[in-house]
């Protein structure tokens, strides 16, 4: 079956909703305890957009270019993120930050390399790589759920502040 034929996929929401208000309570945690360690929301949306990415969850690209642009995120650096290493658009904490996020997010393929976490060490204290680290897992498991269940991209709005 190609990826263009469709069957019902699970309406993850209805099936266990407890389990959605969990992880709802995992990612409010974790921008709280991002937030508490002043790392900033722009660089967090740049991991969940890399990561996202990586993972091919358009649903969570769609969402996450969304609420970046909200922030004031660029086009330019939006369009650019899946080549960050080749702009000279990112700081050397959002360069160390998606360094991270694309290891953490690519974990089956070589762990995280001590140099990667050397790298965020350096610009990062403990509790903004925890924060990090979380952030990335978060959003990794968002995009499985997402892609597993062929959520439709395209709806998402950003909830104004």
């Amino acid at each position: 079956m190609s990826n263009h034929d469709h069957i019902s996929r699970v309406a993850f929401k209805k099936a266990i909703p407890r389990h959605v208000r969990g992880h709802g309570a995992l990612h409010a945690a974790t921008v709280s305890a991002a937030q508490d360690a002043k790392v900033e929301p722009e660089l967090l949306e740049l991991v969940r957009i890399r990561a996202s990415q990586i993972n091919g969850c358009a649903f969570c690209l769609d969402m996450r270019t969304e609420d970046a642009r909200a922030q004031g995120g660029t086009e330019q650096r939006i369009y650019a993120l899946s080549a960050w290493r080749e702009t000279s658009f990112f700081t050397e904490r959002e360069r160390a930050a998606l360094a991270l996020a694309e290891a953490v997010t690519l974990v089956h393929d070589r762990q995280v390399p001590d140099s990667v976490y050397a790298e965020a060490a350096g610009v990062f204290d403990d509790a903004q790589i925890a924060a990090l680290l979380s952030v990335a897992t978060v959003i990794n498991a968002y995009n499985r759920i997402a892609i597993a269940t062929r959520m439709v991209p395209g709806g998402y709005r950003p909830t104004q502040k």
